[in-house]
């Protein structure tokens, strides 16, 4: 079938992307889905930093490709051997397919699952597939997704059932910004009732950690981030205190706020500025928690003894650890129970004509999360 989708020809075009428009509106060859496969109908498809850092770079990715990854559909076509599915379900898109075999799968870890990583590093599907192409050339997948498209067709392993009730404009969040904010408050750090926290980085993935440490009961929420506009709705969605990163005094503030530092860090920025500060701020005995994706290239010199004299623990969080088939549902009952408001993260509504200005807005730190919605 023909498709309409958004194609990156070429990284590293610079912005404003509304005027360069690295990302070109394309008819696509879309194959029907193969064994294991899915056919769904994009419903809304977010607007991630993780698309922006392959448009300018950060992220090396096979070209050309469709991009999108983070969505929600409703399925179409079912492939050869999905029977746990049937046309008309709702669901969200998960951005690594996990194979279920390997080691880390096996260990209960599917967000780590390695043919998953292979496969979204060659810009296939699961199986090594490409389902999309351009006149007869094919086209690369992003992260096994390509959801930035009126259809997609993607593995069973990439999908999660969910609840129809739930709009799917804001359903498609639950695929990347609620799991890897919200995982790394719940599963990666595992902060408990009564805890202190700071969140570095405030986009969508960040108050959607926010939002993970209201509901898991922390005491205090320290929210901080370059943008006034950001800290205001961080205070609105639960943060006990607010600090902007600007300030030459920021990590004091931050630790006289805490009483010596924080018991949980969370850095969402993306930078080893931010990193450092994250790790700084944590109090001795304390978590950092670091799920940004700075470039593949940048590192961080860190003072190693404080690992051990002060007992402290930096981990790293991919997707929130998450567990896909149990996280979505979790979380998107908290969303229905009014325990975690996602749709207040929702802050723009886009045409897919108009993907490149909301690149624009994302890249500005104007916006927290958008999505792309199709009729």
């Amino acid at each position: 079938m023909k498709i309409q989708a958004a194609v990156l020809q070429q990284m590293g075009i610079a912005s404003p992307y509304a005027a360069s428009r690295p990302l070109t509106i394309e008819t696509l060859e879309l194959a029907p889905p193969g064994p294991g496969e899915v056919l769904i109908k994009v419903a809304a498809a977010g607007l991630c930093h993780s698309d922006l850092s392959v448009i300018n770079g950060d992220r090396p990715r096979p070209m050309p490709m469709a991009l999108g990854h983070e969505a929600a559909g409703i399925v179409e076509e079912l492939g050869e051997g999905v029977t746990d599915l049937k046309i008309g379900d709702h669901v969200v898109v998960v951005f690594v397919p996990s194979c279920g075999h390997c080691a880390p799968c096996a260990e209960g870890r599917p967000a780590l699952c390695e043919p998953g990583a292979a496969a979204n590093g060659a810009g296939t599907l699961l199986s090594g597939a490409r389902r999309i192409s351009h006149v007869g050339q094919p086209m690369n997948h992003h992260l096994g997704c390509s959801v930035f498209a009126d259809h997609a067709t993607v593995s069973r392993r990439s999908l999660v059932k969910i609840d129809p009730t739930v709009p799917l404009d804001e359903a498609a969040l639950f695929g990347c910004a609620v799991l890897t904010g919200v995982g790394a408050v719940v599963n990666t750090a595992r902060v408990q009732a009564g805890a202190s926290v700071a969140v570095i980085g405030l986009g969508g993935v960040g108050l959607a950690a926010l939002l993970g440490a209201h509901a898991s009961g922390a005491r205090q929420i320290i929210a901080v981030d370059l943008a006034e506009d950001k800290l205001v709705q961080a205070r609105e969605l639960g943060a006990t205190h607010t600090v902007n990163a600007g300030q030459p005094d920021a990590m004091e503030q931050i630790r006289e706020l805490s009483g010596g530092g924080v018991e949980f860090a969370f850095e969402f920025a993306g930078s080893i500025r931010a990193l450092d500060l994250a790790y700084r701020i944590t109090r001795r005995g304390g978590t950092t928690v670091t799920a940004g994706l700075p470039p593949s290239t940048a590192a961080w010199p860190l003072a190693a003894v404080s690992l051990v004299a002060e007992e402290r623990t930096l981990k790293g969080s991919y997707i929130g650890t998450c567990v896909p088939s149990r996280d979505v549902p979790r979380y998107i009952a908290l969303y229905q129970q009014g325990r975690l408001p996602v749709d207040k993260l929702l802050t723009g509504r886009l045409a897919l004509a108009d993907i490149n200005h909301g690149f624009d807005l994302l890249h500005e730190g104007k916006a927290i999360r958008q999505v792309v919605v199709f009729d």
